[in-house]
């Protein structure tokens, strides 16, 4: 079957740094793709590449198997990008906006006029509709600059940190929007920090670091190749007596700023887990089940462990 985009070997440097090294991803048709990673992997410069943008040094971007530099206008007009910078025009009402860039894109005025009511739905901005955009809270912005970039109904969007600097509640209210247009068809790929965003959000997440692919596959098959089944989280006054008590029984261990984290090998009680590390002087102990923030520490970085599993 033919992917949605497939991006093939991309490099790409500004200034003799290398930004993009040799990354590779396929993302099929209806599905969205998470790509998480720390500041300066690539990210944000991937999405300006695949919009053709900016140009790469080497490699292929292919959109329904087609190299994107090939596109004519009708089928560009069917990739949208929702970056961090955004597109609104301040003194325009939301409705205007909306309508600004549904003739940008060439759709007639009686479909223009219907999409705008659709999204100013949609989107609930009907309560701001004389409230000009620049002076809508940030949550709020979002919303229509989201609005804005699907205005035209693109099969493939691309979204830029989406939920960045905004509360929890109009977070919320963006995974409903997100999730919508998903449920609907649309093929996202979106960058994001927040690991629960990517999980609710997403069909397959890739890890990025050091401008490449780390690993990519559905959270849950990711945190299936974590070297355990739940976690442990210890601190005690015997750090090192901890570990090796901890590597005596089999256990992987990670060591954070304050605190042993331990991969157990089933989901154990707090008693089963005190009577293993008997001697060990603890000062605390609490248990978890993994999550995606296991999976990007260990591939992505941000402890210091003490060993690495290799996640094939």
């Amino acid at each position: 079957m033919t992917a949605a985009l497939e991006v093939i070997g991309v490099h790409k440097s500004f200034g003799g740094r290398q930004i993009l090294n040799d990354f590779s991803l396929r993302i099929d048709i209806g599905e969205t793709v998470g790509l998480l990673g720390p500041n300066g992997c690539g990210k944000t410069t991937l999405l300006n590449v695949i919009a053709n943008l900016v140009s790469k040094d080497k490699g292929q971007v292919l959109f329904m198997g087609q190299p994107i530099e090939n596109l004519g206008k009708p089928m560009r007009s069917l990739v949208a990008v929702c970056s961090q910078r955004s597109s609104l025009y301040p003194e325009l009402l939301p409705a205007e906006n909306l309508l600004f860039f549904a003739r940008l894109y060439g759709l007639s005025e009686k479909e223009s006029e219907r999409r705008v009511a659709e999204l100013m739905s949609d989107f609930e901005l009907e309560g701001f509709a004389t409230t000009r955009a620049g002076r809508l809270s940030g949550g709020w912005q979002q919303r229509l600059h989201i609005a804005v970039s699907v205005i035209n109904r693109p099969a493939f969007l691309m979204l830029d940190e989406p939920t960045a600097a905004v509360d929890v509640e109009a977070r919320l209210d963006l995974w409903n929007f997100i999730g919508g247009l998903r449920d609907q068809g649309t093929t996202i790929l979106m960058t994001t920090h927040h690991l629960t965003e990517a999980d609710r959000l997403c069909n397959r997440v890739a890890l990025m670091r050091d401008g490449g692919v780390v690993a990519v596959g559905h959270p849950a098959e990711l945190l299936s190749r974590l070297p355990g089944k739940s976690v442990a989280q210890v601190t005690s006054v015997d750090t090192d007596g901890l570990i090796k008590r901890a590597r005596a029984l089999g256990w992987p261990t990670r060591q954070g700023m304050n605190e042993v984290r331990l991969f157990l090998p089933a989901v154990l009680s707090l008693r089963e887990i005190i009577d293993a590390l008997d001697g060990v002087n603890l000062s605390s102990l609490s248990t978890r089940p993994l999550t995606l923030e296991d999976v990007y520490l260990e591939l992505v970085g941000g402890l210091a462990p003490l060993e690495r599993v290799a996640l094939k």
